[in-house]
């Protein structure tokens, strides 16, 4: 049988007083905002990138569109001819495909409210669903109830929380987490 491994954490430093705390404190704030500045430096050049890309591609998308276009009054023009009078919806060439297709029905509903009212003025309920889902707000009200169902389970932990001054971010950690780190 293998010996196990044991795997040996850097020791963490630790405050030994009020005073050493609110150095780590400022460093983590210091910290903070390092990683901040880092990852807007990320966002920002990715943005250029994106811009970039898009307007690289502008030129690119603006002949596709007036290639579809052209092709469609070549095959709406010559559409009988291209079908064999509409007994078959697409046109096959040695570069691609071309035609046309019906897509599937779909219900598009404008004031949700006001049709949900008429359909049941007009008895035309099985037209409205009802959505059944669990009521985790009941459930938290009555806890010691709703953990006796089977599958349910009310969990709640300790967070440690570090805010550095002058930084809108706050850092949490479960307690939980950090206990288990530490041994």
């Amino acid at each position: 049988m293998a010996k196990k491994r044991q795997i040996k954490h850097p020791v963490t430093p630790v405050p030994k007083s009020l005073e050493e705390a609110t150095k780590f404190l400022r460093q983590i704030g210091e910290e903070q905002r390092a990683t901040i500045a880092i990852q807007s430096t990320l966002n920002a050049r990715v943005e250029e990138l994106k811009a970039k890309a898009m307007s690289d591609a502008g030129p690119h998308q603006k002949r596709i569109s007036e290639l579809v276009e052209g092709l469609f009054a070549f095959a709406e023009t010559n559409r009988n001819e291209l079908t064999e009078g509409n007994k078959r919806k697409t046109v096959e060439v040695p570069t691609g495909t071309f035609g046309w297709r019906m897509t599937p029905p779909a219900v598009s509903l404008r004031d949700v409210k006001a049709v949900l009212e008429n359909l049941k003025k007009l008895d035309l309920t099985r037209f409205i669903r009802i959505k059944e889902e669990v009521d985790k707000e009941a459930m938290l009200r009555e806890p010691e109830v709703a953990e006796k169902v089977r599958g349910v389970s009310i969990g709640q932990y300790e967070e440690f929380i570090v805010k550095p001054t002058y930084l809108g971010v706050e850092i949490t950690s479960r307690v939980d987490e950090l206990k288990r780190a530490a041994s």
